[in-house]
């Protein structure tokens, strides 16, 4: 069973408390751990994270259209897939402490799974599954409440926020790290210029990008480390 101590956090942290204390252990029990005990008849969460990320998905949906009634369809769209993604959702797991609780098997535990971001996205969803099926929706919102709404109105995920703001933040979380931005090269004709460029950080390459000028070139670069290190960490 889940351990009594994230229980109490559940109720001291989110004033949540599970009617089906089984739900909530099946949220945080990995197909790994499953798999390696058989003869307890467990469930992995993998149902419940595909039932939470349609929950989830509806649910910041839902506060997007109320809370920001001028932006266009293009723009909502673009701020919930900020929303609604690996970094964002791994990031949500850790602070919930949601890391610590999840059950893996050895090899997977070995292997570092416990800090494996797409691990911890669908840890997240999973536990917005139990909680959807043990107390409906409106629990859901009043978590989101408490862990996601605050940080969209802080502007966290604004569409209009750039690539550039978005990797200094995710390499500078742990502290300052030196990061640059280099004019690589530039051709074309007048009228259809073509600039590359690259980003480092503490002198390693993270990504390359290519623009109609620099600042577009630095855009697309920044975009390529993120992208970069969504990969790394599947």
């Amino acid at each position: 069973m889940v351990a009594s101590e994230f229980v109490s956090e559940l109720r001291n942290r989110y004033g949540i408390e599970f009617h089906d204390l089984s739900i909530l252990d099946e949220a945080f029990t990995h197909s790994s751990y499953v798999n390696e005990h058989q003869e307890l008849g467990l469930k992995d969460n993998e149902r419940l994270e595909f039932l939470g990320d349609a929950v989830l998905e509806l649910t910041v949906s839902d506060y997007l259209y109320r809370h920001y009634p001028d932006l266009p369809e293009g723009k909502l769209t673009r701020m919930r897939a900020a929303i609604v993604q690996t970094r964002s959702f791994s990031a949500f797991s850790k602070e919930a402490h949601f890391d610590q609780y999840i059950r893996l098997g050895k090899g997977e535990e070995n292997a570092g799974a416990r800090k494996r971001k797409t691990l911890l996205e669908d840890l997240f969803e999973a536990f917005n599954g139990a909680l959807y099926l043990d107390q409906g929706r409106q629990s859901v919102i009043e978590f989101c409440e408490k862990m996601i709404f605050p940080k969209i109105a802080a502007g966290q995920f604004d569409a209009n926020r750039d690539h550039k703001t978005a990797l200094q933040e995710y390499l500078q979380k742990d502290g300052e790290v030196e990061i640059a931005y280099h004019l690589l090269s530039e051709s074309g004709p007048a009228h259809a210029r073509q600039f590359e460029v690259d980003v480092t950080a503490a002198g390693t390459v993270l990504g390359t990008g290519v623009g109609k000028n620099k600042k577009a070139a630095e855009q697309a670069a920044a975009l390529a480390a993120l992208e970069k290190f969504d990969d790394s960490d599947k």
